[in-house]
């Protein structure tokens, strides 16, 4: 992700690392600590196991949408062009 920013915006986009801790640290500053633990425990979870599809996640997903899926690129360089 981080590269894809760098180049989108043309600039260096530095990946902060995979410290749940320090994220919810940095959280905790400015929602509820409760919340900030939850999120911490979420970004373990995306850390440890990933955020892969299961086999029918695409279909479904395209069938709720109405339309295809977008890259992340995509997604990042649509919100690029609007800022």
């Amino acid at each position: 992700m981080a590269k894809i920013w760098s180049d989108l915006l043309g600039r260096p986009v530095v990946y902060g690392g995979d410290d749940p801790g320090t994220f919810e640290q940095n959280m905790a500053s400015f929602m509820p600590k409760w919340t900030a633990y939850e999120m911490r425990l979420m970004a373990e979870r995306y850390v440890s196991d990933g955020m892969i599809p299961e086999a029918d996640d695409v279909v479904r997903l395209t069938s709720i949408l109405g339309r295809p899926l977008h890259t992340y690129r995509d997604f990042a360089a649509g919100i690029a062009s609007a800022a």
